[in-house]
């Protein structure tokens, strides 16, 4: 198997498990954990996070900060798959004595930060980066956040003290699915031109299909060797609810939970 095949591979199992999961814990977002499926991967597998279940102590690791927490369930499988716990415990979602609850927080191995309240995952990546380079340490920040996130005013706050700090350090990747919990971001704030409103803020950004493996892995390695002393975003233009078609086509699916036969007949294709 190639290294490109391996990533189709592990995207297909990640999106089926995030599926099984929600099966199982219908209170899941599982739109919003289906849109940044191959972001996760492209991470997590495409040799840029060097964040392991071995290296958690050490300080000069990657950080990967989810910070859409209610589209963070699919890095679940993710997480059991790199050893962080045992494979087992997908099966035992939202149980009273599980280890994974329907809304990810830091009590759960792998996940470095709670942000159940969307709109803080850039600026504690900010904090952290700028910790590092306060060491001396030369690793990276990642954070992955949703475009209805950027409704938020505390997201901009964060976007100019990186760029007024040159927090080199900082990656942001945003999950670009065009749809939050209302509604399309169109009717809602309309955000466009995004890749404009970034660089008049001093950021390098790029673009790309967010579903497209090859494209992500070209986009955030040339962000991760990007040597102008600024900080980093790539806007990954994604689909909510992807895979699923009754998901993709409704701009209210944040909300929508699915019935377990129509998971089933998902699974089976």
């Amino acid at each position: 198997m190639t290294p490109r095949e391996r990533l189709q591979e592990r995207s297909e199992w990640v999106r089926a498990e995030t599926l099984r999961l929600h099966a199982r814990a219908p209170e899941t977002r599982i739109a919003s954990s289906l849109s940044d499926v191959e972001i996760l991967v492209a991470l997590c597998y495409g040799g840029f996070l060097d964040s392991t279940a071995d290296n958690q102590d050490n300080s000069e690791r990657d950080h990967l900060i989810v910070s859409k927490a209610h589209g963070a369930v699919s890095l679940y499988p993710i997480l059991a798959d790199r050893g962080f716990f045992s494979l087992d415990e997908l099966q035992r979602i939202g149980r009273e004595d599980a280890l994974l609850c329907p809304m990810p927080d830091c009590t759960i191995p792998g996940i470095e930060a709670i942000n159940g309240s969307l709109g803080h995952g850039v600026g504690v990546a900010c904090g952290m980066a700028l910790g590092k380079r306060a060491k001396g340490l030369k690793s990276t920040v990642f954070v992955v956040c949703g475009d209805g996130e950027l409704n938020s005013g505390a997201v901009w706050e964060a976007v100019m003290f990186a760029a007024r700090h040159r927090l080199a350090n900082v990656v942001l990747i945003v999950d670009n699915n065009r749809t939050s919990m209302l509604g399309r971001q169109k009717d809602i704030l309309a955000l466009e031109p995004l890749e404009d409103k970034f660089a008049a803020f001093g950021w390098v950004v790029r673009t790309c299909d967010g579903h497209d493996l090859d494209a992500l892995c070209e986009a955030i390695g040339g962000l991760k060797c990007e040597t102008r002393n600024a900080p980093k975003v790539l806007i990954a233009n994604t689909v909510k609810g992807k895979g699923v078609p009754s998901l993709e086509d409704d701009p209210l699916c944040h909300v929508r939970s699915l019935r377990l036969e129509y998971i089933e007949e998902i699974l089976s294709r």
